[in-house]
């Protein structure tokens, strides 16, 4: 199904300001934001590849104090294979003065991670691959060799898109992350999340506020600030959903409450300093099929995301 969509995306390259080129191997790449513009709609394609086209995604607009932002929501009835077996950037891609974050479906064939598709007990097989990566550089054929290698397929019927964080495309697929989020909080909690049957998010997206670093942090407080979420489930035991939904939301970080940037310099810039609770949507409701209730938890916080967004409202 990704497939479809990445060469859907070649027949509209012109319209979608990206740019397609084929390595000496035979792998195709689109480039949505390195060297060319890209934009919010090669942003939407970019969410459809990482999520296996197994969601409805569209931009629709949010407000952050008053002020229209552009936002993208996203609607599943696959939550747990579109968002964690598909989406989750689990996959560090390295090679010789190269990274990027990997997210998509080519993720399944070399089974990063391992534990994950285990625990979801999901596989599957494929001639082709496709992955997004999230970097400010193309990849050369040695490093989508590499990822072939993995995915067990040939280097010629590898597709790659990239965009940098620091790009509109970037920005765009990084909030169409925000019921991933979510998913990915509860896993971490030990939740089952093969009970979750479906799910919705919207959140906004984040303007270019600066460099790499910079625009990481106001996309992440995108979704821990302004993402909220409404997921079906079907559980066994309530007052244990309820419990799980209670740890849930961003607010229940230590690290809750002010713009990602910050807390990430505070923390030296290492990942591993920050209470990666934090990274979670902003406000969750679950409507439970067993018990037939409706859970709400946590809430919008505006005002850390329109300092995050660096929002200036100009007086007349």
């Amino acid at each position: 199904m990704a497939f479809e969509v990445f060469e859907e995306m070649l027949d509209f390259e012109d319209e979608l300001q990206i740019a397609s080129s084929e390595l000496e191997n035979g792998t195709i790449v689109v480039d949505a934001g390195v060297k060319v513009q890209g934009g919010l709609s090669a942003g939407v394609y970019l969410s459809r590849l990482c999520m296996s086209d197994l969601a409805n995604i569209q931009l629709t607009p949010c407000d952050v104090l008053g002020a229209p932002v552009p936002g993208i929501q996203v609607a599943t009835d696959h939550p747990a294979i579109s968002c964690m077996a598909s989406q989750c950037a689990m996959w560090q891609i390295k090679g010789e003065k190269y990274f990027a974050m990997g997210s998509g479906p080519a993720r399944v064939l070399a089974r990063k991670t391992k534990d994950l598709y285990e625990k979801m007990g999901f596989e599957q097989y494929s001639d082709v691959g496709i992955l997004v990566l999230e970097s400010n550089k193309l990849p050369d054929a040695k490093v989508s060799a590499k990822i072939a290698e993995s995915a067990g397929i040939d280097p010629a019927d590898l597709r790659l898109a990239v965009a940098p964080t620091d790009s509109v495309a970037g920005l765009v697929q990084v909030s169409a992350r925000v019921v991933e989020t979510g998913l990915h909080k509860l896993f971490t909690l030990g939740f089952d999340i093969n009970t979750i049957k479906s799910g919705w998010g919207r959140a906004p997206i984040s303007p270019i506020v600066g460099d790499v670093t910079m625009c990481m942090g106001s996309s992440n407080d995108a979704i821990i600030y302004g993402g909220e979420t409404y997921y079906t489930v079907d559980y066994s035991n309530v007052d244990e959903l309820q419990q799980f939904l209670k740890r849930m939301p961003s607010e229940a970080s230590r690290d809750y409450g002010k713009p990602f940037y910050k807390t990430f310099k505070d923390a030296g810039f290492d990942f591993f300093k920050v209470d990666h609770n934090v990274f979670a949507p902003a406000k969750v409701t679950v409507n439970d099929l067993k018990s037939r209730r409706t859970f709400i938890r946590g809430r919008l916080n505006p005002e850390v995301l329109a300092e995050s967004f660096n929002l200036e409202i100009m007086k007349p």
